[in-house]
């Protein structure tokens, strides 16, 4: 009851459990909400505190990074659990910080100074601000979709492959060759290391960089001073050079000693300096970039990572003390190679990406599928263009415009002679279709002609022509009916019967093709069975399907198959030759006709050959001679003076024969264990007997139907038991077995051991002693188990003979054991009832019961 009472309530349990973990989970849940919806009215009410401390770098310092709550003002902290709460319910990926491209960053990423950590695995290496561990939830989701598609978006745009470097750190492929001639038209600033070398009647070297004031300073004792060299380009700071360094040698200049005999060199030393440009606009890392003094405006451009999906790739400007230098067209280096414009970039240049103008995609049959970018007045021509042109596959007459209207879209269909002057527009689609998959002047010829194929029906408008054009009929073509098979304009298929041998001879028009027209010609085996003959028999190589040919005669067919075996019967070669015109109605009537011949081994040409000719389906059969006969071998094995194999001499050779030829016994060997094993083929009857004999023993064992059993093979080792020594005493009796091929004889050495095996206690090999009973050997081996079926006792001996245990009135008669022998004691089976079993065993008992009670009842009656 007790037990009852517990299950009873549990329920109650139950629910007040659910209850108090409820009240416990809102609870917390609606303290976390009343504190960030504190610190959210907090942050809108309080006076927003001044900008982030920034660091030694320059760069701003993140809220994360100091210890407050992300978006709340200065004296507003969240605790760090709760700030730890906020951030899982984020996705463990910490706060976002907005990137200079307007993307954000997880504060994960970031070092502990507010830089982005390149080598952190969270960072986003694609330029679309994606976080690779960025939480799954509803808000997070709808941001990876969309910057999914920007990425998209991007990847369509052609040449956002060529800028897109993931890692900015990456090699610079538009990095600058410092290994070259210093250009004369650069300008030297401070931090340019140059060399100067003077030659000729004077000779010196300096080395000089340019001070932060701009000037070069040359050693004291040259009395020269510093010299101001900074804005003026090589050519020029090195006339300035010679200039002061004139007054110190003479030599520098011509003067009324002569002409100048000394000379100088300047260049750019080891040392480049560095310059600071700004890339603004639509790119994809706008920012201020450290890059070296030879930098062109490509290699910025790289640097920043080309345009954004926003940025134009045609109008990059280059702005230089706040006027535009020059404008860049990216397209002419991707399309042509050329860098037009390309300048060198100087100190505080800007690199401005302007929006795009406007984007057209093209898709289908072209070489390159991407969105471009056109200029204004640009028609579906400059397109095509862009595009790399008609693939070879393209459908060229007309291409599909699909164009935005102020309401919906609308399709236009461009022919090829309004590509030029079909202006584009912002948003237009270009689909380039793909040809017909079909021939517009195919004709076909199949058959028997010496060049079937495809054929244009320009050239070959009738049916002769088509003929002439496959290089004429064969000589089996079959005139009497050929096929056209047309195509006709509904697609419905339709066969013309055609008699080509009136065509040929002119007495019937020639026939009009059309196109796809498909002439089918027969060959006039292919309208009969395949002519052949068979050689079967003691042939080499016994051939069923020889071609037949005319004049073929017997020995023509037994050379084609190898020739005669030596077994075969060369008088006995038979022809056998089907009926073509059998009377149905009698029933003696023949059916085939047999021809025998005696044929030489030698198969040579004779007088005689062409007198009987083959014909088509011919059976030869090549008899084997009853008087030829393989030699044939038996083994003797064991104890015997010379073991080995030996030839069956004789038909009648037997046992006793085998060991004399064997030399006969050593003194070792245990006649009474010798045994004759022979491989016995059964024949398919046979074997299918033997499996259906060990189904249904192996179904009685076990009690069930259906037992899965291994097949049987048709050729088994079995072991025959002789006596060896009754046929050594008397050769040629019954006891002497005749010997057939492959027969193995086996005798053993004297064997001193008996082994017991099956349902005994301990199953051993015990020391054979002469006197000794069946039921010794079984208490050597512990006796019986309660599993043991003594009745089914059996022992084999060595020679493979098997005694079995005999009743004799209530008692057991178990065999005598002799060495080598070997005793099995089987284990008793106990097949599980079936239902029907134990319904008989009910009834039988109940029966048997009434019936008792009957007769005690009868009893007491009487009495």
């Amino acid at each position: 009851m007790q037990k009852l009472r517990v299950n009873h309530n549990f329920p109650l349990n139950f629910l007040s459990s659910a209850k108090a973990s409820f009240h416990r989970t809102f609870n917390a849940g609606i303290a976390a909400s009343l504190l960030v919806l504190t610190s959210l009215t907090a942050q809108a009410q309080v006076t927003p505190a001044s900008p982030a401390p920034s660091n030694s770098s320059g760069t701003t310092t993140s809220p994360a990074a100091t210890g407050r709550g992300a978006g709340l003002p200065a004296g507003v902290n969240i605790p760090a659990n709760i700030q730890q709460q906020i951030n899982q319910q984020r996705g463990n990926a910490g706060s976002l910080q907005p990137n200079a491209n307007g993307t954000n960053t997880p504060q994960n990423v970031l070092r502990s100074d507010g830089t982005v950590d390149q080598n952190n695995p969270n960072i986003d290496t694609t330029g679309n601000g994606l976080n690779k561990n960025q939480p799954a939830t509803l808000e997070d989701g709808y941001e990876q979709a969309r910057l999914r598609e920007q990425a998209e978006q991007r990847r369509k745009l052609f040449g956002y492959s060529v800028f897109n470097n993931p890692d900015a750190n990456a090699t610079n492929p538009f990095q600058p060759n410092v290994n070259i001639a210093t250009p004369r038209n650069y300008n030297v600033g401070p931090g340019d290391q140059l060399n100067i070398r003077m030659y000729g009647y004077s000779e010196a070297d300096f080395s000089q960089t340019v001070s932060p004031e701009g000037n070069i300073y040359f050693a004291e004792q040259t009395g020269i001073g510093p010299v101001s060299i900074t804005g003026l380009t090589i050519e020029q700071a090195k006339a300035r050079i010679i200039d002061r360094l004139a007054r110190k040698f003479v030599g520098l200049r011509k003067s009324s000693y002569g002409a100048a005999n000394t000379f100088i060199d300047v260049s750019l030393g080891g040392t480049i300096r560095s310059i600071r440009v700004t890339v603004t606009g639509d790119a994809i890392r706008p920012g201020t970039y450290q890059m070296s003094s030879l930098s062109t405006a490509m290699n910025a451009i790289y640097q920043a990572g080309g345009p954004s999906e926003l940025g134009s790739f045609r109008k990059v400007q280059l702005i230089r003390n706040n006027k535009v230098l020059a404008t860049l067209d990216l397209y002419d280096y991707l399309l042509n190679g050329t860098q037009r414009n390309d300048f060198r970039l100087q100190d505080n240049d800007n690199i401005r990406f302007t929006t795009y103008i406007s984007h057209v995609e093209i898709t289908g049959t072209v070489k390159r599928n991407n969105i471009f970018e056109m200029l204004p007045g640009e028609s579906l021509d400059r397109l095509l263009f862009y595009a790399g042109g008609f693939a070879a596959q393209a459908y060229k007459e007309r291409v599909k415009v699909t164009r935005l209207t102020d309401m919906e879209r609308k399709v236009v269909d461009v022919t090829k002679s309004e590509f030029a002057s079909f202006t584009m527009q912002d948003g237009d689609l270009v689909t380039v279709e793909q040809l017909l998959d079909r021939f517009e002047n195919q004709v076909t010829i199949e058959g028997a002609v010496y060049r079937p194929g495809q054929f244009s029906l320009d050239q070959h408008k009738t049916l002769k022509q088509l003929i002439a054009g496959a290089e004429g009929l064969k000589g089996d073509a079959f005139t009497g009916r050929i096929n056209i098979i047309r195509t006709r304009e509904d697609l419905a298929i339709e066969n013309l019967t055609i008699d080509l041998t009136s065509i040929m001879n002119g007495s019937k028009p020639d026939i009009t093709l059309q196109r796809e027209d498909q002439v089918i010609i027969p060959s006039r085996f292919d309208l009969a069975e395949p002519a052949a003959v068979s050689v079967q028999g003691e042939v080499n190589q016994p051939q069923e399907g020889i071609p037949f040919m005319i004049n073929m005669t017997l020995n023509d067919a037994l050379l084609r198959t190898g020739g005669l075996k030596e077994s075969a019967a060369a008088s006995q070669v038979e022809v056998i030759r089907r009926k073509k015109d059998v009377d149905p109605r009698s029933t003696s009537a023949q059916i085939a006709q047999t021809f025998r011949f005696n044929v030489s081994r030698d198969l040579s040409l004779n007088a005689d050959d062409n007198k009987f000719l083959l014909e088509p389906y011919d059976q030869i059969v090549v008899r084997r001679s009853p008087n030829y006969l393989v030699q044939t071998y038996a083994n003797v094995e064991g104890e015997v003076i010379i073991p080995g194999a030996y030839v069956i001499q004789s038909k009648d050779q037997k046992v006793s024969d085998l060991v004399t030829q064997a030399g006969g016994l050593t003194p070792q060997a245990y006649v009474e264990g010798a045994t004759l094993v022979r491989v016995i083929t059964l024949s398919p009857d046979e074997v299918k007997r033997k499996q259906q004999a060990i189904t249904d023993l192996a179904d009685d064992v076990t009690g069930r139907s259906r037992v899965q059993v291994d097949s049987v093979s048709t050729s088994q080792p079995t072991s025959i038991g002789i006596n060896l020594r009754k046929i050594l005493e008397r050769p040629g009796s019954s006891e002497d077995i005749l010997v057939q091929a492959g027969d193995v004889l086996r005798i053993p050495k004297r064997l001193e051991t008996v082994r017991v095996q099956g349902e005994v206690l301990s199953p051993n090999t015990i020391k054979f002693r002469p006197g000794q009973t069946f039921q010794d050997y079984i208490s050597q081996s512990g006796g019986f188990t309660s599993r043991s079926q003594r009745k089914k006792s059996y022992i084999v001996y060595a020679n493979g003979s098997v005694d079995r245990t005999r009743k004799f009135m209530f008692f057991n008669v178990y065999p005598r054991v002799e060495p080598g022998a070997e005793v099995i004691i089987p284990q008793k089976t106990s097949a599980p009832l079936t239902a029907q079993q134990l319904l008989g065993t009910a009834t039988t008992i109940t029966s048997s019961v009434f019936s008792l009670i009957t007769l005690l009842l009868a009893y007491r009656a009487i009495r």
